[in-house]
């Protein structure tokens, strides 16, 4: 376990690290979640081993600290993100990132272009979406208040999300968890589609088969947005389907790494 200070009041960021060569890859989770209970069955598959991987959890996640007074949002956390990446003489990375963590990490490659190199988002959130109090996720956290949700609104969440999702989103901060969703529902201006449409680096967006088409995929398309559908799978592609998440991974991070950008 290795760690980097990332608040200016000394909270820290921690994640599993894997040696191996260069480009580093870096693996984000989702919201609730945390990388090395997502992460490491693919991670260490030889198709994609073999480079420096980092299974990082996010502020307020995983084995990370959890501070109450930051604000999680995306940008937040992507700044956070940023700070133990270069804490880590990380640059130019391969992201892979999932869900929540696949938007932190367009707005990581958006305000730190020199981080990162190429992105391969696992059914990530590209649109704010409304607070609806019948949905899971940040749909469903979003529609309490935070008094509501820390003063036992969580439990509800818990009893709905199941206790696959809750055997990790229970180590996540409360603040930081109904921060995080809110943040997420609310997205960002420009929104997380925007900002991937702009950015120049290799990008590869997962969806699962079952969804049907994905909004908006002709014009990720004409951006250069690689958009892949994985049959057999649900939201957690790499656990549902990790044969087929290897694959699509495998072939998003081939051909030569490109041409370095500015920090």
């Amino acid at each position: 376990m290795r760690s980097a200070t990332v608040t200016a009041g000394n909270d820290r960021i921690r994640w599993v690290e894997l040696p191996g060569r260069e480009p580093t890859r870096v693996y984000v989770h989702g919201l609730g979640a945390t990388s090395p209970a997502y992460f490491t069955q693919v991670a260490v598959d030889p198709r994609l081993s073999g480079h420096r991987s980092l299974l990082i959890d996010l502020l307020g996640h995983g084995h990370s600290d959890r501070p109450t007074g930051f604000d999680y949002t995306l940008e937040s956390h992507a700044d956070a993100l940023a700070a133990a990446l270069r804490s880590a003489d990380v640059g130019h990375a391969e992201v892979i990132a999932h869900s929540m963590g696949g938007s932190v990490a367009i707005v990581l490659a958006s305000r730190h272009p020199g981080l990162v190199s190429r992105l391969v988002l696992i059914d990530s959130n590209l649109d704010p979406i409304p607070p609806d109090a019948a949905a899971l996720g940040s749909s469903g956290i979003a529609a309490h208040t935070e008094e509501e949700f820390l003063a036992g609104g969580w439990e509800s969440v818990r009893d709905r999300v199941g206790a696959h999702w809750w055997s990790t989103m229970r180590l996540a901060g409360r603040e930081a968890l109904y921060r995080s969703a809110v943040n997420l529902a609310r997205g960002t201006v420009p929104t997380m589609r925007e900002l991937l449409i702009g950015l120049k680096i290799p990008r590869t967006y997962m969806l699962p088969e079952a969804d049907g088409p994905l909004p908006g995929a002709d014009a990720l398309a004409e951006a250069g947005v690689n958009v892949v559908r994985i049959p057999d799978c649900g939201h957690n592609i790499m656990l549902d389907n990790p044969e087929a998440f290897v694959r699509a991974t495998e072939e998003a991070l081939a051909g030569p790494v490109p041409a370095e950008r500015g920090a």
